[in-house]
């Protein structure tokens, strides 16, 4: 076996094809995008793989893989369940053949997430097992685990790994690929698959009974053990058990928990055991509710009574303090780390030559009084430019421009969405504000790909997750379809375009859409699209700073003049801004 340093992504997806997995679908999501990008892109299994235009189709395509007897995966990021929350609640009733896996990774502190939510709360919720790895090396023995784990009990697993497992890189010892591979077969069985209330009376009942044995089966497999050493004890969870494990002094009980349903009689048994116990574990308190629930004279410390922190990301100093707070003495003490003062701040900008700046540039121009709901992707740091009033979640844009607009709110509202998330969810906001008659105006900002996440296709891209070119959607007739009377498309680094459909938009009533087009400029770039760049001429330039408030990060202001550094895309909007025609393509006079 030769060992390897993997990235935790490219562990887990190495582990699937090592459980001969034979379909997977998935929406990109920080940090769950690569695992898709892996999958699609390596040559050692032949198999089904797509990237699904949102999360709920991401699952019931694999489920009805898993119903067909096929080892299947889905993957998103924790939010992105929250799409994918309808079926998974009914998978858990109608049960799988072949072995079913849902990845959702988790983002403590948020690096680049809407909300911290916890996964693990909803594989509680659906009554489905959730695996938790604590370290990139034990995610590939859980991965493999959680397919026959999911054919064992004929339930979907949840695999629950977070952002410092997945963009973590370990040394690994990765398993051969699977050579095993099953026909698809699907069997009528309406009395399982069909859930009318009749059935799905039965097939709850069926799901209860289940609970019990699979909590003492993770038990008996390993994947929650406990070692008692003293009369305290320490129970920790995911990647939170590996920081513990790294400070627990000796004398020290220690539980890990790597699996859900924790069985209660096992669990209880073990804190029965000890004086006090300290739960430590990232998100939601999951495991200290059992705790607690079991504990009779054992005092317990945790989140509920503040010796952890309910929100953000744990790390090994933040685990020794709880530890001493609690009474712990850890192995290591980490020294208190001050922020070095006086360090301007980097706030993210969009990419010089971003086609979505000239866009916001002309909706500020001609909606100078509008409200601006946005969306998620790159596009959220217009907000950067004043431009961006609200983000909630994928798709809401259109939904929270419409909510606005009917309130009787009286000023222009202009709502931006991205191609990837207008398929996502995007479109039933559309019709529904068409049919439901809200006066406001669409913005598609549509650069051909899912651009924040990693490049990842979507329909509108032309191309599949495969690389095989499929015939692209058209957003203008998706648009007219949903009932939008008025739809532009319009070049994005086109600013007398841009600035022509704003007016137009803004001087008619009810929904207006427009398609502002330019692909990608980091995409544009890597298919070897090259453009001149642009210089000042400061003999021309006045110093008045107008390209500067464009806010492009190829634009510098020095000695009271503007100047343009190498990172120009040649996209020439700011040449269109300057008041002097100071701007000019590189070469010309």
């Amino acid at each position: 076996m030769v060992t390897r340093y993997m990235l935790g992504n490219e562990v887990i997806a190495h582990a699937c094809c090592e459980a001969n997995i034979d379909f997977a679908s998935g929406y990109p999501g920080t940090p769950s995008s690569e695992v898709i990008d892996i999958l699609r892109t390596q040559n050692d299994r032949d198999f089904y793989v797509e990237w699904s235009v949102n999360e709920k189709v991401a699952l019931e395509n694999a489920l009805a893989a898993a119903w067909t007897g096929i080892r299947s995966l889905a993957t998103m990021k924790h939010v992105g369940l929250n799409v994918a929350a309808d079926p998974l609640m009914t998978s858990a009733y109608t049960g799988i053949t072949g072995g079913l896996v849902i990845l959702s990774a988790d983002d403590p502190f948020a690096h680049s997430s809407q909300n911290e939510q916890d996964s693990r709360r909803y594989a509680l919720f659906a009554r489905i097992p959730c695996l938790d790895p604590a370290s990139v090396r034990e995610a590939r023995t859980m991965m493999i685990e959680a397919f026959a784990l999911s054919e064992e009990f004929g339930l979907p697993v949840l695999f629950r790994p977070t952002t410092r497992i997945c963009h973590s890189k370990s040394d690994v010892e990765p398993g051969e690929v699977g050579t095993d591979h099953r026909t698809g077969h699907f069997e009528r069985n309406p009395q399982q698959y069909v859930v009318i209330p009749a059935h799905t009376r039965v097939l709850h009942k069926k799901l209860n009974e289940k609970l019990g044995p699979l909590a003492r089966a993770l038990v008996a497999k390993g994947l929650n053990t406990a070692e008692v050493k003293g009369s305290t004890g320490i129970i920790a969870g995911g990647i939170a058990a590996s920081y513990v494990q790294e400070l627990l002094p000796d004398g020290v009980s220690f539980a890990k928990i790597g699996a859900y349903p924790v069985d209660l009689e096992w669990l209880g048994g073990f804190v029965a055991q000890h004086e006090k116990i300290l739960v430590v574990e990232e998100l939601s308190p999951v495991i200290e509710e059992a705790v607690r629930m079991v504990a009779t004279s054992t005092i317990v410390n945790g989140k509920m009574d503040g010796y952890i922190a309910y929100e953000g990301e744990l790390d090994p100093a933040s685990v020794a303090t709880a530890m001493g707070k609690a009474g712990f003495v850890p192995t290591e003490v980490f020294p208190e780390v001050t922020a070095v003062p006086d360090i301007p701040r980097r706030p993210p900008l969009l990419c010089a030559g971003c086609g979505h700046r000239s866009v916001f540039y002309a909706m500020k121009r001609v909606f100078k009084d509008g409200i601006f709901p946005s969306d998620i992707g790159c596009y959220t740091l217009g907000i950067q430019l004043g431009v961006v009033d609200t983000t909630i979640c994928m798709g809401a844009s259109i939904t929270v421009g419409s909510g606005i607009a009917q309130s009787g709110e009286e000023r222009d509202v202009v709502c931006t969405i991205g191609d990837s998330t207008f398929l996502h969810t995007g479109i039933q906001g559309l019709l529904n504000a068409v049919y439901n008659g809200a006066n406001m105006t669409v913005v598609i900002l549509d650069n051909r790909i899912t651009a924040m996440t990693g490049h990842q296709p979507n329909p509108n891209t032309g191309m599949t997750a495969r690389g095989v070119e499929s015939p692209p959607v058209s957003l203008e007739a998706i648009c007219r379809s949903c009932g939008a009377a008025y739809v532009e498309k319009v070049n994005s680094y086109d600013l007398t375009q841009c600035l022509e459909a704003m007016k137009a938009a803004k001087a008619r009533r009810g929904v207006k859409v427009i398609i502002a087009y330019q692909p990608c400029v980091i995409n544009a770039r890597r298919a070897g699209i090259r453009r001149k760049p642009f210089t000042v001429d400061t003999d021309a330039c006045t110093g008045c700073k107008a390209c500067v408030r464009f806010g492009c990060p190829a634009i510098e202001f020095h000695d009271e003049k503007a100047s343009i550094n190498t990172l120009c895309s040649g996209c020439s909007v700011c040449a269109q801004i300057c008041p002097t025609g100071a701007i000019r393509m590189e070469g010309k006079k």
